[in-house]
């Protein structure tokens, strides 16, 4: 049976498909999302499929990936041909990922498992809250500092930092803006520790957990946060895991995008 290579233009509700054959041939077809089972009836266990990550890439992924010999994930960061290519179209993108997927130059990202992606979406959602939990922390210190009052950083807290601030005598609108602020700030810590509660469950059924929480300085949030990004540590099992596992946590753009992370064990 003649081997297939296969790339996929993803988006959200279709897909367009680029099937290249050895001889060089290429047939494309435009699919709808709805119909990945149609689609993946015409599958071969010899076909060798690749995809770009994108934020539905997981559910073609389980739906293909028992049916090929191979599905290769894409980082589109890391496979330029594309983002850069001046014939920008869904066909042409599906072409270069069959043509690249033949000659094995394509860029693979890790595919996390299921429980990794969920505790990985998990610590995305909690970096976001902090955030804006900082965002109305600092509008608050520059609300004060305005009226000659200099708070330190950890002033805001505590809850009960927090209910002297709005009982300083200030003006009514001012007062109103404090109380508004100071109930976001309330609501982000109530929903940042529900958050932090199930990150750490999810966490300690990991393998991996466990040595991460022993060393000093990391507690159950980061490990978390780490275990998230590192996915399975069964994908660095030679002796250079080590070096490998490093590049992969200095390279990866959760950690980088995660202040949290760098300031909080």
């Amino acid at each position: 049976m003649e081997k297939r290579y296969i790339g996929i233009d993803l988006h959200r509700d279709r897909f367009t498909c680029c099937v290249r054959l050895e001889n060089g041939r290429n047939y494309l077809s435009e699919w709808r999302l709805e119909d990945l089972p149609r689609f993946v009836k015409k599958l071969r266990s010899t076909d060798e499929l690749a995809v770009e990550i994108t934020g539905n890439t997981r559910l073609l992924y389980d739906a293909v990936a028992p049916h090929v010999r191979q599905v290769l994930v894409v980082d589109s960061n890391q496979f330029r041909v594309i983002s850069r290519s001046v014939k920008k179209t869904d066909s042409n993108d599906a072409r270069l990922l069959a043509l690249y997927l033949s000659k094995g130059l394509l860029p693979e990202v890790r595919m996390k498992s299921k429980q990794h992606a969920h505790l990985a979406s998990l610590t995305q959602t909690r970096d976001t809250l902090v955030k804006q939990r900082s965002a109305l922390k600092n509008k608050i210190n520059n609300i004060l500092s305005a009226r000659g009052l200099n708070l330190p950083k950890e002033a805001l807290s505590s809850e009960n930092r927090l209910a002297e601030i709005l009982s300083l005598p200030f003006d009514g609108m001012v007062l109103l803006e404090r109380r508004v602020i100071a109930d976001q700030i309330r609501g982000l810590n109530k929903s940042i520790a529900q958050l932090e509660q199930t990150m750490a469950e999810a966490s300690a059924e990991l393998e991996g957990h466990t040595s991460l929480i022993s060393i000093k300085g990391i507690g159950a949030t980061t490990s978390a946060i780490l275990l998230s990004v590192i996915g399975e540590v069964k994908d660095f099992p030679d002796e250079k895991a080590p070096g490998q596992l490093l590049r992969h946590c200095a390279a990866s753009r959760e950690l980088q995008s995660n202040r949290t992370f760098w300031t909080h064990p």
